[in-house]
Order: C-alpha cells, then structure tokens, then sequence
C-alpha cells in the first residue's frame, strides 16, 4: 500500500504546483519578498504609511460551487472567492495587499483547478494584490472525486488615521448604492433547492454563474474623491443585515427599495420558489452589491464617480434617528 492508492498522488500534486507558477507570479506586487514555493509568502508593507494597520478578511464561495461543479465551469468561482475577500477588507478604507487560497478535493484534478487558479489570479489583478500562497489539500475520504470547497484569506493595509468606521455617521447622511452584477455569491443554497423542489434546470438560469463584481477600484476613486463615512458590502443577509453594521449605535438606514430597479434574475427567482418579498431583502443583494454613507452635499461627486467607472448607482436612503 502506499499514498497513491489511498487517494492522494504526491507527483500529481507537485506537478499541479509547478503548473501555476507562473500565473501565481504575475499577480505579485513590488513589495514581495522572497520566491515561489517556499514555506511561506512573504510581503513589505507599502511605503509612504505612517501608522499601517493590517487588515484580514477570510470567506469562501458557498453553495454557489454547486453551480461551477454541475456546469464543469470553475473559473468564475475562482473571481468569486477573491472578491468575497477583497470587498470585505476595503470597507475601512484599506488597500489589499495579498491573497491566501486553500482549496481541498477528493482528487486533484489538473484541469479543473488550474482554471480556478487562473480566476483567483484575475481576482487578485483586479483587486491589485498578490497571490502570495495557497493549500491544496486532496483527501478523497472526506470529498467526492468531483468535489472540492474554497477558502479566501485577505490582508490588506490602511493608514491608522484613515480607518473608516461610521464613527462619523450622523442624521441625514446619504446612502448610496452601487449595482451589483448578479447574485454574487450569496443565497445559493435557497436557490439549489428551489430549482430541485420545483425540477427547474439550472440551464435555465445562466446568470446563476456571473462572478461576484470587485470594488477595489471604484472604492479607492471614491476615498480620494468624496468624504466618505461608513461602507457595506452586502452579503448573506442583504442590506438588511449588512448595512446597520456601518452605523453608529442610535442611528439606523432608512432604506427605499424602489429607488432602484430589481434585476431580473430576482423577479425569476422570487417567481420561481414562491419567496416572499421580505424573504428576498434577508437573502440576496437585490441588484445592491455595496453601499457607502456619505454627506448630502457629495452626493453629485459620489455617482459621478462611480458612472466613471461603468457602474450604476442609486441614492437609497438616508441615516435616521
């Protein structure tokens, strides 16, 4: 007996490896130190900060790898997985500066990883941070052989002086609302079993496998740009459980949910599984992929900003008492 026939091929793995080095490094940044394939990745923090402090994050792409596995499509999880991160990071104002991913299946296929790879390194371009190291783990008695599950862990940096926190938020600030480019990758185990309760095809809905949007770019514009109070990445639990997270103790989101037009994959959604309306705002972003809180007299600069970077937005409540 030996490794391989219990599940786990060591030259496999090691082959795999020296197959994205290449696309692992073209992510990295100025600032890393040392080589490829070490113990460890290593990373200076940017010139130019005073007081850094170093901000973490860590998520993973759900029940949407249920879609990426029926549909042979692993690329966009790949996107998915780094923007969970990123997005999360960014909210206090921090810049990412690199990326870990663990990946664990029940047998390495070259294939099928090397194309999330290839979306995680995307993700990391986008977000502008290094692909700085990873896990594979292969255990086949843990997973099916077409299996596996992704983990995301982000680092990022922001100026001590800098940190955005909502501490600032006061009554009548504004709520602004950039458009999301789908479901991102929240909601999805409500989704696989209405498509199974009701035998509709996941064919039927290819939007399901759209990636989570990156905001690194559009937040960074916006920080030079606007005075910006609080941010929210919404996620599992929509603005209604994302939003108050920003906002002050005493203070809370007065949201108008006409103020932008529902995508159309929530009208098929909601259509399809029988979801009520309110059910709809606790799960899915409904067509809000990240909102920030600003002061009214910004709010001109703020959309023009963002409608410079393709993006749609919507004024969407304002900071009540």
């Amino acid at each position: 007996m030996d490794y391989k026939t219990s599940g786990v091929d060591i030259e496999a793995g090691n082959a795999f490896v020296n197959s994205i080095k290449d696309t692992v490094k073209s992510t990295h940044r100025s600032e890393v130190v040392g080589g490829f394939g070490g113990f460890n990745g290593m990373i200076r923090i940017p010139e130019g900060y005073k007081k850094p402090v170093l901000v973490s994050g860590a998520d993973g792409v759900g029940t949407k790898l249920t879609i990426a596995q029926i549909w042979d499509k692993h690329y966009e999880v790949g996107i998915d997985l780094v923007a969970m991160c990123v997005n999360d990071v960014i909210t206090c104002g921090a810049e990412p500066l690199y990326f870990l991913d663990y990946i664990a299946t029940g047998k390495l296929d070259a294939k099928k990883l090397s194309e999330i790879v290839t979306g995680i390194a995307m993700g990391c371009t986008k977000s502008g941070c290094t692909l700085l190291g990873g896990e594979t783990a292969e255990m086949p008695t843990m997973y099916k052989d077409m299996e596996y599950d992704l983990a995301g862990f982000c680092t990022g940096v922001v100026e001590e002086d800098d940190i955005i926190d909502g501490s600032n938020i006061t009554k009548g600030d504004l709520i602004i609302g950039i458009e999301s480019s789908g479901l991102h990758s929240n909601g999805f185990s409500l989704i696989n079993n209405m498509l199974w309760r009701h035998q509709i095809a996941y064919l039927n809905m290819p939007e399901l496998s759209t990636p989570t949007r990156i905001y690194v770019s559009v937040v960074k514009e916006l920080i030079n740009e606007v005075p910006i109070l609080g941010m929210a990445h919404i996620t599992g639990g929509g603005i209604v459980e994302n939003l108050p997270r920003c906002i002050p103790d005493g203070l809370k989101a007065n949201v108008n949910y006409d103020s932008w037009p529902l995508p159309d994959i929530f009208k098929k959604i909601m259509l399809a599984g029988e979801i009520p309306p309110e059910e709809m705002k606790r799960v899915f972003n409904l067509g809000i992929g990240y909102c920030i809180v600003i002061p009214k007299d910004a709010e001109r600069d703020a959309h023009d900003t963002i409608n410079a970077f393709g993006y749609k937005s919507w004024t969407i409540g304002e900071v009540v008492l």
